[in-house]
């Protein structure tokens, strides 16, 4: 059998000292200007590309310059598939598809595979760019409803331990039924959940687009669980500057023309640099941003907030 990675890292003893793993954000003051770099999506109705001088940065409501515009090409794409290990078991007529989907991705495009449970993800291996290989991993869930735990405490682990010796655009696709059972009823009146706020906040940290499809568990609940897993999925990416690509009350039967999207919307993405100013603010500190365009019929997809010092070049 494989070896499994529970992508987790596991503290380091030196001289009797705990030595932990460093992770994607540090915690030392900064001071001043710091350079930082955003992914954005671009959504042209024309397929008209982004005209840079077009675009508007809004740093804490004030506009504030950009210093590069940079295409994202597959070399610096890297994409993590995450799959609720608790999906209904007819997800395993999905698995074709994504073996194409993965095999078709551009060459240099690093990718991974992982489930999600107990509140992690568990991986046959990282970031590769053997495409075979990473297809090879897939495998029918274990269908066991609430096996993930939460949805979004396993994104938070994941996107916390990415690896950031290799900076490039980081894209998350998730498929889930995006409920948090963590959160109680899922009425409309109750959908304010911390736990999915920290999963959004852990991702702008780390400069992940957080993409979604929606998929249902082995124990279905109802259009209100679905709407309620959906608001939350839709919430995460909008935060971040993904999409949430399905909305309904019934697990759509096929993914493909989902898949199809998220392939275009990786082609059509950039990282924007600019600089944020820092006067002895953590680094885990989240500073907001708004990222708009003057060019017409064109949208953009950007996070709502940045940390300073991201690096994604």
């Amino acid at each position: 059998m494989p070896k499994v990675f529970h992508w987790k890292f596991v503290p380091v003893l030196m001289a009797g000292v705990a030595i932990s793993a460093v992770t994607v954000f540090a915690q030392a003051p900064v001071e001043g200007p710091v350079p930082t770099t955003a992914l954005i999506t671009v959504e042209s109705k024309s397929g008209a590309p982004l005209d840079p001088s077009q675009l508007r940065l809004q740093i804490n409501h004030h506009d504030a310059p950009i210093t590069s515009v940079t295409p994202v090409t597959p070399a610096a794409a890297q994409v993590a598939i995450l799959i609720d290990d608790g999906l209904r078991f007819t997800f395993s007529s999905q698995l074709d598809d994504f073996d194409h989907f993965i095999n078709q991705l551009p060459a240099g495009t690093k990718v991974m595979v992982g489930y999600m449970q107990n509140g992690i993800v568990r991986a046959a291996g990282g970031f590769s760019t053997d495409h075979a290989a990473v297809a090879a991993q897939l495998r029918i869930p274990m269908s066991m409803a609430g096996v993930d735990a939460s949805p979004y405490f396993c994104l938070s682990e994941f996107v916390k331990r990415w690896p950031s010796n290799e900076p490039g655009a980081r894209f998350v696709l998730l498929i889930t039924n995006g409920i948090d059972p963590y959160n109680g009823s899922t009425s409309i009146m109750n959908q304010d959940s911390p736990y999915v706020q920290t999963a959004q906040e852990d991702a702008q940290r780390a400069g992940v687009a957080v993409y979604s499809i929606y998929y249902g568990q082995s124990y279905p609940r109802g259009a209100r669980g679905s709407f309620s897993g959906q608001s939350y999925l839709e919430q995460v990416a909008e935060a971040t500057g993904g999409d949430s690509f399905y909305q309904g009350t019934i697990t759509p039967p096929s993914l493909a023309p989902y898949l199809k999207e998220f392939v275009k919307a990786i082609a059509e993405s950039y990282t924007v640099s600019f600089n944020v100013s820092s006067a002895g603010e953590k680094r885990d500190t989240l500073t907001q941003i708004k990222l708009t365009t003057k060019q017409p019929g064109v949208k953009i997809h950007a996070p709502q907030n940045v940390h300073p010092g991201t690096d994604l070049q």
